[in-house]
């Protein structure tokens, strides 16, 4: 077969593609040769920077010439370092080689032995995977997430006054807005978000077993880790590991995979809250022309989009459990389960990308229905209960627990007449009946939450 949409194994690249090709620059095959070049390259012109002998002549000119290298990375020189892979049977090794030839090209024979220098594969790969990480965050997920973010905030404030029988345990309970049901996702994303961004992208950069080993034989006068700080924290832009084996320790990526799932979490809670308040006809949901519901019942419309959502967060949880659980655990200064387990962070973010797209959708399609919640309240009186027992409370009625709970639980419905000929049987004065009388329902709501 040959390879497309329609031969992927993998729904991310095929059906999907369309809502993840924005990670592809990021995470795929491609993008990480890319970091790659990238650090190697900057790597080498920081060493130029430090004042090392040898590469004391090294023409500054030349730099931006280095650095076409990496910003103009194409798919051509992806596939150059993928046919020299199959030689050395080393990816990292293939892309020092690259880096060798553009500079050979560039007439920089002369330095080339210091591409590399003093570096195992692991100093590229643990700085390479935490910068496209980091700018997939800053650059991709964070502002879709905030579309979530700001669509729900909107949907708050529209549904601000919208007042609604709150269901506790599946059983009619006291009033709410639905405009403040909406308002705790939105408090609960933001205070995740927050946490998000307060990860470090941590990154590894010491040589081969993290004491800058091979840097000091050969330079034993050169401050090796004030460079790599410099390296890593200042010209990458991510937060260097002091201490560390031959590879990074993970634990703040294991904490970024935490996050993001605990945001999934909360979207699946959306989720499954939203296809509910559908199946009680709370919403109703725009089609557009020509879409099908149901192959078979012409009369439905489902809530597609809200369990295709709840499915992807359960795959990229699923995905992102593992990742944070496995990548902490490394034997001795290294074994290689991280190398391949790594090479899938893009996935879980990819059936994320799906879901939060897929809510999106969902969310947008809701048409409120203000008679089904009017109905509900409407039948619900025996809610109010709670409300006439606390004023009682504090007009030092006897027992108003009791008194109401005899009310509620008997086999006829509660209306607003039974309701009000209960209040008339108490012996209080006709102030405070007024007073119990004027409570209903729609009116028994609380603080409004959401300005």
């Amino acid at each position: 077969m040959n390879f497309s949409p329609l031969t992927t194994i993998s729904p991310i690249d095929g059906r999907y593609q369309s809502k993840t090709s924005e990670l592809q620059p990021y995470f795929s095959e491609f993008g990480l040769i890319r970091y790659r070049v990238i650090v190697e390259v900057e790597y080498f012109i920081a060493m130029v920077e430090s004042g090392v002998k040898a590469l004391a002549d090294f023409p500054r000119e030349k730099y931006s010439d280095l650095r076409d290298i990496s910003t103009n990375f194409s798919e051509k020189d992806a596939q150059w370092i993928k046919d020299i892979e199959k030689v050395t049977n080393h990816d990292v090794k293939a892309v020092e080689y690259f880096v060798k030839d553009r500079m050979t090209k560039l007439g920089l024979e002369k330095y080339l032995e210091f591409v590399h220098f003093g570096l195992t594969s692991q100093d590229i790969n643990n700085t390479s995977v935490p910068l496209s990480m980091r700018d997939a965050v800053q650059n991709e997920y964070l502002p879709l997430l905030d579309q979530v973010i700001e669509m729900l905030r909107r949907q708050s404030n529209d549904w601000k006054d919208v007042a609604m029988l709150a269901k506790t345990h599946g059983q009619p309970a006291s009033p709410t807005r639905l405009g403040k049901e909406i308002q705790v996702f939105v408090e609960r994303l933001e205070v995740q978000r927050n946490q998000l961004v307060q990860v470090p992208f941590s990154a590894k950069f010491g040589g081969a077993t993290g004491n800058f080993n091979a840097h000091h034989v050969a330079y034993s006068d050169n401050n090796w880790v004030g460079f790599a700080n410099h390296f890593v924290n200042d010209i990458l832009g991510l937060s260097r590991s002091q201490t560390t084996t031959q590879i990074e320790h993970y634990d703040n990526l294991a904490a970024l995979f935490d996050v993001l799932k605990r945001i999934n979490t909360i979207l699946i809670d959306l989720d499954r809250d939203m296809w509910t308040y559908i199946s009680m006809e709370y919403f109703k949901q725009q089609l557009k022309e020509g879409e099908v519901g149901s192959s078979a019942m012409p009369h439905k419309v489902n809530p597609i989009d809200f369990e295709n959502s709840e499915g992807n967060l359960g795959i990229a949880n699923a995905l992102f459990e593992h990742l944070s659980a496995k990548l902490p655990v490394s034997r001795l200064q290294r074994d290689l389960t991280d190398s391949t387990v790594l090479r899938t962070i893009g996935m879980p973010l990819g059936h994320t990308f799906i879901a939060f797209k897929s809510t999106l959708k969902g969310l947008d399609k809701l048409l409120l229905n203000q008679a089904a919640f009017e109905s509900d309240l409407e039948n619900n009186w025996a809610v109010v209960a709670e409300a006439i027992q606390t004023i009682l409370r504090r007009e030092g009625f006897p027992k108003p627990y009791e008194a109401l709970k005899g009310l509620t639980r008997t086999n006829a419905t509660i209306t607003k007449s039974s309701v009000h000929e209960f209040v008339d049987t108490l012996d209080i004065s006709p102030e405070l009946k007024s007073e119990l009388k004027a409570i209903s329902p729609q009116n028994y709501l609380g603080v409004q939450l959401v300005n």
